[in-house]
């Protein structure tokens, strides 16, 4: 009796099945080709023949799942890091390297995990808890920021803002706004939480409640990524306002169709459970 490989199907062999319907096998190509794609991404650039021995996949299986890859643009074919032993004849090998979108395929699955992950906190936590926690993830960024940003004179602020952040990825700039009543206008071309945040805007929120307190004024969110907007942009109010209003309380900040009014992550959640609301 013959037997059928994993690469080897045949036609009468194969089960009628309605149109539009995937087959099983279907299922583990991808499966397979994503466990490819993931290798290359964590220990890459690697050779065809490296993938094959650490998934335990024929020569011919690892070229379909590469040519595939290749296709669609996840991955790149590179020249060796160092030079090669001699191989004996035969074309040297092929160094395979995951490509940006490769990369960024990841991240969006990652993005999706998170997404599901905020769902359910708020599920069965309420929205309350989205918010405490896009605080506390924001805490770090404006914990690190704060020494950066305080150390720089205060014309500079936003500037020395806008480098911090293009630091951690956010390509931003800083530059005067055209706004009437002066100011300053921080943009952000990249968004790694964009995805999450077109859910949850907590994240956001949260940002722009930190960008105020580091910059010690009011500031307003214009436009946001996750909203469908090309870039995010923050007007920050001139400096000679938090004058004006340091009788009134802290320095304010706004987002689209928020309140003004800043507070700390502490006296924002105390806030909220006591009036048994979130503040958008």
């Amino acid at each position: 009796m013959k037997n059928v490989s994993e690469d080897q199907t045949t036609p009468e062999s194969a089960p009628v099945r309605p149109a539009g319907v995937p087959s099983p096998a279907s299922h583990t190509e991808r499966d397979t080709r994503a466990r490819v794609a993931r290798l290359i991404l964590e220990h890459g650039p690697v050779t065809a023949s490296t993938l094959g021995e650490r998934m335990g996949l024929t020569p011919a299986a690892v070229r379909r799942h590469l040519d595939a890859l290749l296709a669609e643009g996840m991955i790149e074919v590179r020249k060796a890091r160092t030079p090669q032993t001699r191989r004996g004849r035969g074309r040297p090998a092929k160094w395979f390297a995951i490509t940006d979108a490769g990369r960024n395929a990841f991240v969006h699955a990652y993005d999706d995990l998170a997404s599901s992950a905020l769902r359910f906190l708020a599920e069965t936590a309420g929205d309350h808890a989205v918010a405490e926690f896009a605080r506390r993830q924001i805490a770090d960024l404006e914990r690190r920021y704060r020494p950066v940003v305080q150390d720089a004179p205060p014309q500079q602020r936003v500037r020395t803002l806008a480098e911090a952040l293009s630091g951690d990825g956010y390509a931003a700039a800083a530059g005067k706004a055209p706004q009437p009543g002066g100011g300053e206008q921080l943009c952000q071309h990249h968004c790694p939480v964009a995805h999450v945040a077109a859910e949850f805007p907590q994240l956001c929120e949260a940002e722009t409640e930190a960008f105020s307190r580091l910059l010690g004024t009011p500031v307003q969110r214009l436009a946001t990524i996750a909203h469908g907007d090309g870039i995010c942009t923050t007007h920050v109010s001139p400096r000679s306002l938090r004058g004006t209003e340091a009788a009134d309380g802290p320095a304010a900040s706004v987002t689209p169709g928020g309140d003004a009014g800043e507070r700390s992550p502490e006296q924002t959640l105390t806030s909220d459970e006591e009036s048994g609301r979130t503040s958008l």
